[in-house]
Order: C-alpha cells, then structure tokens, then sequence
C-alpha cells in the first residue's frame, strides 16, 4: 500500500470538529490520509465523499480507505472545481466539513515519471488530470517568451523569469525540451550564483508556475472556495492547507470577504449577533507545523492551516 505523509494531520482533522454522523468532503484525497482520519471517525450514519482528478490517486485511496469501511465513503474521479455539481449526482446539498489539502500530494512527486519534481527524469507533464491535453512540455516548447516569462512571474514568484524564458526560447530552437532534468539544467544556468545559493533548488519556483498554471489551481481555488463555503451546514467548517504564498493569499482573502461586515475595518471587533455575519474565521492567524513535524516531514515546511466555520 502507498504510504502517504499527510500535512497538518492533527491540526486539521481537530478543526473540522468531525461529527460521527455528519456529511464530510475530502476535495483533495490525494493517497487518502486525511480521508482515512475523518472515516475512521464516522458512525454509519456518516458519509465521506472524496474527490481526486487524478485516476491513481483514486485507486491508492480506495485501497487504504476499505480497510476501515466499505460503504460510507464515495470515491469521484474530477477536479473540486466540480464539488456542487458531483455532490448533487448523490443528493447531497449540505455537507458538515470540508477539508482542502493543496499542491502536489505526495503521491504524485514520488512518481517521477509524472513530471512534476526537478528531482526526477521524466517527461514534461506536470498534469493533475492525465486525461486533460495541456502538458508543461506544450508551454515550454510552444508559448511565446513573453508569455513564459509571465507565467514564471505571476505563479512562481521567480525574479528572474526573464532570463529563464529567454534561455528556454533559445535551447528549444536547437531542441525540443522534453524533460525534467533538461528544463531544470536551463533554470540552472538562468540565475546567478549568489541567488543559488541562498534560496533552495534553483527550478522550485519556475515548476511550481508551470504546475499551477497547467492545471489552473488557482483560478479553481478561488472559484471552488466560494461554492464550498455556501455548502456548509450551520457549524459546518472548512479546512484549507496551502503550501505557498499565492495559495494562502486566495484562501485569506475569500474567508475575509465572508467573516466581516462590509465597510468595517478588518482589524475592528465582529458582531457576531448580527444577521448578515454568517461565518466566522477560527484561525486568526493560520497554523503553522511543528518544528518536529517540518523535521520528520521536509513536505510541510511552507504549509499554512486556515479555518472557517458557518455560524
């Protein structure tokens, strides 16, 4: 069986406050860790939904999921973006939690052949969603420079994306770039030596664009977060674990625009008693992992827990 590390274990699985008969989301199943944690915790009343778009993901969990149960989980193939709607096919409306465990599981970094970690020689893939057609090897091989070194910007936060994109135009004029280990040598010899050194794999930042922007994570994010939140039962939560700036920053403000009345400072004291106010953020800042936990865990270092909770 696959053997999945998932971030924020405890913390996570505490804050959705698990009902042993409730309705439960797990829109990022990944190798089902959360998901195991929150079936173990339901009575057979309960049911658990688990939501994955990538097919072996799907069956690693249902693996794990039947040691404990073989009929109060459902496992759907598709992207969160399509919670409301694949919810709807079993009749459900109204769920008591959700939990959002985002970026690249551990499941899909440890199989190179995807494409996703420099670490790895493989093909440039990089989707979440084997059966979609955009690929990182089509953006690499096929966009204008200006438009790569948009996206290198934009989702990766990378300073120097315009020496990546002119390098990569230049290489694939000579070649088509189709791996890992090639695209990461060009990232390589892109950024100078001082910013190589202090600031980790010097490819991290441009995968991490490409990832995100290949499979739209966070335009989906966004979208998705204001549909999961309309879904809650009253003491319903929601739990988001996010892995890098951008994410965090989405997931901050659609919880914002929720918890506060319109027009107030947002440093200004809630009136919780008042109609319009219908959540409530649990997490004032978010919650970070344990030093032990970054430790026995390298994945968790950048993950940030944010909670919202339907009043």
């Amino acid at each position: 069986m696959y053997e999945h590390k998932s971030v924020l274990l405890d913390e996570s699985i505490e804050g959705l406050v698990i009902k042993k008969n409730g309705i439960y989301v797990d829109a990022t199943t990944g190798g089902g860790g959360h998901s195991y944690h929150i079936l173990k915790r339901l009575d057979s009343a309960g049911h658990l939904y688990c939501f994955d778009q990538d097919a072996a993901a799907i069956e690693a969990s249902k693996e794990r999921l039947q040691t404990l149960s073989l009929n109060n989980f459902t496992l759907i193939h598709s992207n969160f973006r399509f919670l409301k709607e694949k919810l709807e096919e079993y009749g459900v409306k109204k769920v008591d939690g959700i939990i959002f465990d985002l970026g690249v599981s551990s499941f899909q970094l440890d199989e190179g052949s995807r494409g996703f970690s420099y670490n790895h020689e493989a093909l440039l893939d990089m989707r979440m969603d084997q059966t979609q057609s955009l690929t990182a090897k089509e953006v690499v091989n096929s966009y204008k420079e200006e438009d790569i070194a948009n996206i290198i910007y934009k989702y990766g936060e990378e300073r120097y994306s315009r020496n990546i994109a002119r390098n990569i135009i230049k290489e694939r004029e000579k070649k088509e770039i189709l791996s890992t280990y090639e695209l990461a040598e060009i990232v390589k010899k892109s950024i100078p030596l001082k910013s190589k050194l202090s600031s980790g794999h010097p490819a991290k930042r441009t995968f991490q664009a490409l990832r995100i922007y290949v499979n739209d994570e966070l335009g989906v994010l966004e979208g998705t977060l204001d549909t999961a939140i309309k879904l809650l039962n009253s003491g319903g939560r929601i739990c988001v674990i996010t892995f890098h700036s951008l994410e965090d920053r989405i997931v901050k403000e659609v919880f914002k625009k929720y918890t506060l009345e319109e027009g107030k400072n947002r440093f200004m004291p809630i009136d919780l008693s008042k109609k319009d106010i219908l959540y409530k953020s649990i997490t004032r800042k978010p919650i970070i992992p344990s030093e032990q936990e970054i430790k026995e865990n390298n994945r968790a270092h950048s993950a940030k827990l944010r909670i919202i909770e339907k009043i």
